[in-house]
C-alpha cells in the first residue's frame, strides 16, 4: 500500500541532565528528514546566527501579531525577549511527511498539545534514574558551575512534576535501551490511522475491488 503519511510534531521534554539533547541528537542521525523547529525570537542575532536557520528574528511588534492571529504553537518570555515556534514551517512539514523535533519544557509542550496541530503531536517525558544520578551527570559533563547546577537542580523537581501531562515517559538508566524505546515509540506513532490519510481512499478500493471480484 502506498499510502502517504503525515509528519509528527515529536516533543521531547525533561529536567537538565536527564538525556533529552543526547536522545535528539541521536534521533537526527538516525532519521535524516527529521528536522528541528526553528523558534523565532525578538532578541538580536548574535555573530555567526543566520536568520531561518538557527531563529526566525522577528520585531516584538511582528512576533505579537503572530501571537494574537493564531500563528504561534508555543511562546514565552525569557530574559527580556520573547521565544516561540512559528505554526507555518511545521504544518508545511506535517502536511509533506516530515516529522518535526521539539526540545520544550512542559510549558511549551502543554501549549503546543493545546495548538490547531494537536491531533499530531506525540509527547515524550525523559526522566533520569533517580535524583543522586540526575545530579551526578550535571556534575561532570564539566559544562556548569556550582551555582548553576544548583539552580539546575532546583529547577528540576518543577520539570519531574509534570510527567503525567506526556503521551509516553521514558526512565533514562540506559542511554541506548531508551533510544531504541524511543525510536520504537516513534516508528509506532507514524502509523496511527489519523496519520496516513490515505488510508480510507484505499479502503474504498478494496471494496470497489471486492465488489467487482465476489459481486
Amino acid at each position: 500500500m502506498a499510502a502517504d503519511r503525515r509528519g509528527l510534531l515529536i516533543i521531547l521534554s525533561s529536567p537538565s541532565g536527564a538525556g533529552k539533547s543526547t536522545l535528539a541528537r541521536q534521533l537526527m542521525g538516525w532519521d535524516e528528514t527529521l528536522s528541528f523547529s526553528v523558534s523565532a525570537t525578538t532578541r538580536a542575532p548574535r555573530e555567526g546566527e543566520e536568520d531561518g536557520v538557527h531563529y526566525h528574528f522577528v520585531d516584538e511588534t511582528r512576533f505579537k501579531q503572530m501571537v494574537s492571529e493564531g500563528e504561534m504553537l508555543e511562546h514565552a518570555h525569557v530574559f527580556g525577549n520573547f521565544y516561540g515556534s512559528p505554526a507555518a514551517p511545521v504544518r508545511k512539514a506535517i502536511e509533506s511527511g516530515r516529522d518535526v523535533l521539539f526540545d520544550v519544557d512542559w510549558q511549551g509542550a502543554q501549549q503546543i498539545a493545546n495548538s490547531v496541530l494537536r491531533d499530531h503531536v506525540l509527547s515524550v517525558f525523559v526522566l533520569p534514574p533517580s535524583i543522586k544520578e540526575l545530579r551526578r551527570r550535571l556534575e561532570t559533563r564539566g559544562q556548569d558551575s556550582a551555582e548553576t547546577i544548583a539552580k539546575r537542580m532546583e529547577k528540576s523537581w518543577d520539570e519531574i512534576s509534570h510527567w503525567d501531562g506526556y503521551d509516553y515517559v521514558l526512565v533514562n538508566d540506559n542511554l541506548e535501551t531508551s533510544f531504541t524505546r524511543l525510536k520504537t515509540i516513534i516508528e509506532a506513532e507514524r502509523l496511527r490511522r489519523a496519520q496516513q490519510p490515505g488510508l480510507m481512499e484505499f479502503v474504498r478500493g478494496l471494496q470497489a475491488e471486492f465488489e467487482e471480484v465476489e459481486g
